[in-house]
């Protein structure tokens, strides 16, 4: 029987764009042994949700680090927005692709870490406002599903109830930041994987040692 390695995320988690090499390298090495759940964190909801003249001063500085320790690069469109601020009109809200990777997880359950990821290239690189319905059109195309139904379900309370049960689950693992990475052994034992940016060659070993131990 297979474990449950759960990923909570958040698609505007510019540390999560620079995991998520390392999550589909997890997921390539052990997909005998685990299923990956991807929980939407919900960094930015409520009071936290920030227009980007606010917030994209601090990314200026804080996606050099990124990129400098992940990798990963961020898309000039993307950086666009945060170098100009002053002139961009997006909002930074975790809700509507919280909503949206429910709705897919429906479609493709496990497919789940790919969407999500190809969520943070939207954003992160192609600079797509994932507060923006157009943003997720090529998604729908890349996996067939019809646009229609997905807007649908994107206005309908049921997925967003499902999102926001997402964000209380996260606080329920009593994560705290972004990227974290549980895993479950049964229904009463989770282990702390990886707290913030974690290297694949760090995390690997942890997830086969906590697969040696017993489910009971």
């Amino acid at each position: 029987m297979k474990k449950t390695l759960i990923y909570c995320y958040d698609a505007y988690c510019g540390w999560c764009y620079g995991f998520s090499p390392v999550m589909k390298q997890v997921e390539t090495d052990f997909k005998d042994e685990i299923e990956i759940e991807v929980l939407s964190g919900g960094m930015m909801i409520g009071e936290s949700v920030a227009p980007i003249d606010k917030i994209g001063p601090y990314i200026q500085t804080a996606y050099k680090r990124v990129e400098e320790l992940t990798g990963i690069k961020f898309g000039e469109d993307f950086l666009w927005h945060i170098n100009h601020p002053d002139l961009s009109d997006w909002v930074m809200n975790s809700e509507k692709p919280a909503i949206a990777l429910c709705i897919f997880k429906e479609y493709y359950p496990h497919r789940q870490l790919e969407f999500a990821s190809d969520l943070q290239f939207a954003l992160n690189y192609e600079g797509r406002d994932l507060d923006d319905n157009e943003a997720y059109l090529h998604l729908l195309e890349k996996y067939s599903i019809q646009p229609e139904a997905f807007f649908s379900k994107l206005q309908s309370e049921a997925y967003k109830e499902a999102a926001y049960h997402e964000f209380s689950m996260c606080r329920q693992l009593q994560v705290t930041g972004f990227p974290a990475v549980i895993m479950q052994l049964n229904e009463n034992r989770f282990y702390l994987l990886a707290r913030g940016y974690t290297s694949y060659s760090d995390l690997k070993p942890r997830i086969e040692a906590i697969l040696k131990e017993p489910a009971m």
